[in-house]
């Protein structure tokens, strides 16, 4: 069955995140902006757990949750235990929906159009989980960077 191994991926990357976030030196290190990175590491971290809330939680497991994508970037200097708090509701909230779905559920079209056509529900999940590991290799990167720079 693909839901447990989707659930596997996504928790144990989501608990990759939640490692970055901790290895980071001060809270306001997750904050910082320089040269041509675009994005802070406590706004990826948000990004990443707005992202699954909505797409998985919100839309698959009904779970109530409402976006603001543009709070995602724009909040700044969240203290970090609010920030693995957050990814703890996300792995919660991952955990009850991706048990929930069925083979049926995986393979049938997923609710949303998303990219502007329809998509079958297993493609887009793979899709966000691809996603999550992009930006956590941006926050991967970006804590290293900063570190060599202090």
């Amino acid at each position: 069955m693909l839901s447990p191994i989707l659930l596997d991926l996504f928790i144990r990357d989501l608990q990759k995140l939640e490692e970055e976030i901790k290895l980071y030196e001060k809270d306001d290190d997750l904050w910082i902006l320089g040269g041509s990175i675009n994005n802070t590491a406590g706004n990826l971290c948000l990004h990443i757990c707005g992202n699954l809330q909505h797409f998985i939680g919100a839309i698959l497991g009904h779970s109530g949750y409402e976006r603001n994508r543009e709070d995602e970037f724009s909040q700044k200097y969240i203290p970090r235990y609010q920030l693995i708090h957050e990814i703890e509701k996300t792995k919660a909230i991952l955990d009850t929906t991706l048990k929930n779905l069925s083979e049926e559920d995986l393979f049938s079209i997923y609710p949303v159009h998303v990219f502007g056509k329809e998509l079958n529900t297993s493609y887009f999940l793979i899709h966000l989980l691809s996603h999550l590991n992009y930006h956590l290799g941006q926050v991967n990167y970006h804590r290293r960077l900063l570190a060599k720079t202090i």
